[in-house]
């Protein structure tokens, strides 16, 4: 098993519904939860991560802040366009420090994740890292 949502591994963020040049989508996927994504406060935001090729994912992990409700969907194709839900879970409030929720997904397929948050805990959320174990085909 490996993490595959590293930027070091190819992966890249292709989408992202806001952006601060402070805090940047790609630091989602650069291992550190030190650094992180920031939400622009309307809902719903969301994130689309391309991974260098097929991955079979075991377990997805999200570090975040002030998450209230996230969905999950994948995608198995080259584009963008079609996705088909997979997860969708609300988080703890954490006030003070990080959530840190986990989405078992034995043997899912992906080319592409995209991480829609729907609502927050506040106006602003962020979002300090994913992990995706898996394989990569």
């Amino acid at each position: 098993m490996i993490d595959a949502a590293l930027s070091s591994s190819g992966t890249q963020i292709v989408l992202a519904s806001s952006s601060d040049e402070n805090y940047p989508p790609e630091n989602i996927l650069n291992g550190n939860t030190e650094t992180f994504w920031i939400s622009t406060g309307m809902f719903p935001q969301e994130v689309i991560v391309r991974f260098r090729s097929l991955v079979k994912i075991a377990l997805v992990t999200m570090h975040s802040y002030n998450v209230k409700t996230l969905k999950i969907e994948k995608n198995t194709l080259n584009d963008t366009l079609e996705f088909e839900p997979v997860a969708e879970k609300e988080f703890e409030c954490t006030e003070g420090h990080l959530q840190t929720n986990s989405f078992s997904l034995p043997g899912t397929g992906v080319t592409h994740l995209r991480f829609i948050i729907t609502a927050g805990y506040d106006h602003f959320v962020s979002v300090h890292r994913v992990t995706v174990d898996g394989a990569q085909e």
